[in-house]
């Protein structure tokens, strides 16, 4: 397959070699080329803290049964279910990387860069308002908007913090039982051939630009953790710099251990890569996942961490 991207794309050929090194030229050709469709496709979650007997069209996805697919994006998106928070809509990736969390109720949960809060909401739903979120972001115009999201789907029992998630591990060690860094990053999965916006800023000097900012809030992340307690690190970016080279961090400077995450069958899942540009990366890192974009799914990087029990635990 020949892949053409645009003209206007200056870093367009360090791009392909980067992808054809990540999933190999066929699939890394095949995602390149998916990149050059806009999809009208929605996939959706009925909210059970605003619970309705509206029906909407649209079928369980496989392999995450408790979201729906409609090929009418509109008929999902302006639906007056949607706009009051009875459903949401959200790509299957991202509420598959929260139900890697392992969420039980009355759990104390940092979200430690939450906006706009699609993430934040799922982890309400799946607690059912129990126990504690903390949901940390430190742009003003996001913070009041993930307010605003969190509201609106009547998530009930969330504290809101406009501060940088760098910070908070220091602040606030080993206190919560779960922990999610869904970290600011290069946004690569989002790329879309059409819209100059989404793909302009790309440079591989930018990536290691993010890693330094994802480095610090993996650490924090990690330091708020309990111990026993389980992290989920994640970006929608292809770029191991952002995402085995991150894990590969902490690991190499905590007690960190990757939990590793089941490999569903019927989920377009990747292990992780072991090794990056010649560099090995520990096998340890097959643990983690590479959700593959095809169809419904975006693409995405989770990574499942561990901290161990200390010793008045065991």
């Amino acid at each position: 397959m020949t892949v053409s991207l645009p003209e206007d794309f200056k870093d367009a050929n360090a791009f392909i070699e980067r992808m054809h090194g990540i999933y190999g030229e066929v699939e890394g050709d095949r995602i390149l080329a998916g990149m050059s469709r806009s999809d009208s496709t929605a996939t959706y979650w009925f909210n059970p803290l605003k619970p309705t007997s509206v029906s909407l069209p649209g079928d369980p996805l496989a392999g995450l049964v408790s979201v729906f697919v409609c090929a009418d994006r509109d008929a999902i998106t302006r639906s007056e279910a949607a706009t009051a928070g009875h459903v949401y809509v959200q790509n299957a990736s991202s509420y598959y990387a929260v139900s890697c969390l392992r969420l039980e109720t009355g759990m104390e949960v940092l979200d430690l860069a939450a906006a706009p809060g699609g993430k934040t909401i799922a982890i309400a739903a799946l607690l059912n308002n129990t126990g504690r979120i903390a949901a940390v972001e430190p742009i003003v115009r996001r913070f009041h908007r993930l307010r605003s999201n969190l509201e609106r789907c009547g998530a009930t029992n969330v504290a809101y913090y406009q501060k940088d998630g760098r910070g908070v591990g220091r602040a606030v060690p080993e206190l919560f039982d779960r922990v999610l860094v869904d970290a600011p990053c290069s946004s690569e999965a989002r790329m879309r051939w059409d819209n100059v916006d989404s793909y302009k800023h790309w440079q591989l000097r930018k990536l290691k630009e993010t890693r330094r900012k994802q480095k610090a809030l993996i650490m924090s992340g990690y330091q708020a953790l309990k111990p026993g307690g389980l992290l989920l690190y994640c970006t929608c970016s292809f770029a191991p710099e952002e995402n085995e080279l991150v894990v590969k961090h902490l690991l190499k400077r905590t007690d960190a251990e990757v939990d590793p995450l089941d490999f569903d069958a019927e989920l377009p899942l990747h292990s992780g890569l072991t090794e990056w540009q010649g560099r090995k990366l520990g096998e340890t890192l097959a643990g983690t996942a590479r959700v593959v974009p095809v169809g419904v799914w975006e693409g995405f990087y989770l990574a499942r961490i561990r901290k161990p029990p200390s010793n008045l635990d065991v």
